[in-house]
Order: C-alpha cells, then sequence, then structure tokens
C-alpha cells in the first residue's frame, strides 16, 4: 500500500476514518477467536500508527475481551450496523491501531506479510512461501522494529 491518505468505514456509512503514512504490517491471523470474529477461516490486520490513524465521522462504540495472555484487548465497531473497524493493542508501548483492512474503501493492493497462529489454521488453507509463517503468537515488539 502506498502512503498516500487512505479512507475507509462501516458497511452502513455512519463511520468513517482516514489513515496517513503507511501501514506498519499487515497479517491474517488464524487464531480461533479471529476465525469467530471474521466468521471466516482467519481475520485479517493490519497495524497503523495511532498519530497516522483519525476517525472522520461517528463515533464507535467499543467492545473489551480479555485474551489468553490475560490481556485486555479493546474492539471499536459500528453500533449500527456491526462492523468491526479496528482495536487498539496493548502489546507495545507505542500507540498503534490494528485496523481490520477489508474496511479500507481500496482493499486492492493488500498483501500480507504473515501468518500467524498457523497452528489452529483451518485444514484447507496452505500458507503461501511469500509470507513469514508463525506457528503462535510473534513477538511484536521484535517483529515490528523498524
Amino acid at each position: 500500500m502506498s502512503s498516500s491518505t487512505q479512507r475507509g468505514g462501516c458497511q452502513c456509512g455512519a463511520i468513517r476514518y482516514e489513515i496517513k503514512g503507511e501501514p506498519v504490517v499487515l497479517y491474517r491471523c488464524h487464531c480461533t477467536e479471529c476465525q469467530t470474529q471474521s466468521g471466516s477461516g482467519f481475520g485479517m490486520s493490519m497495524w497503523v500508527r495511532g498519530g497516522d490513524f483519525q476517525i472522520t465521522q461517528g463515533t464507535p462504540k467499543s467492545t473489551v475481551r480479555v485474551a489468553d495472555s490475560g490481556r485486555e484487548i479493546q474492539g471499536e465497531f459500528c453500533g449500527d450496523c456491526g462492523t468491526r473497524l479496528f482495536g487498539k493493542s496493548s502489546m507495545l508501548e507505542a500507540d498503534y491501531v490494528v485496523l481490520k483492512p477489508g474496511t479500507l474503501d481500496d482493499a486492492t493492493d493488500l498483501k500480507p506479510q504473515a501468518d500467524i497462529w498457523l497452528q489452529s489454521k483451518q485444514s484447507w488453507f496452505t500458507a503461501p512461501e511469500t509470507t513469514e509463517h508463525f506457528q503462535g503468537q510473534p513477538d511484536f515488539v521484535e517483529w515490528l522494529k523498524p
């Protein structure tokens, strides 16, 4: 994806956002939580710097759940149509937004860099050789270093 401004939002249009700057990382997650959340074999996540992300219309609703690690994970979604938009990560000291990239207006250039939680992937999925492979949770502190 290019560093030009990207825009996106929920299905009904009540929530809109924009991203300025380059995404940090894009990956497919095969954990059972992402499978449940997406209603599919995996979920996609794109990390962007918090300062590069801005809600331009509407106010998302929040949900919080506790991960297997014990960390709280905050998810933001549209209260009208239910579209999951992004989450906040407490894994790193820096401010990041973990965007659901399918909510971008133009997602044609999305190229995942990694597949994580492959130990719980669906049997029909084969991770491509072009991505990094992690059987579980990668060490994001090391992985996302500039």
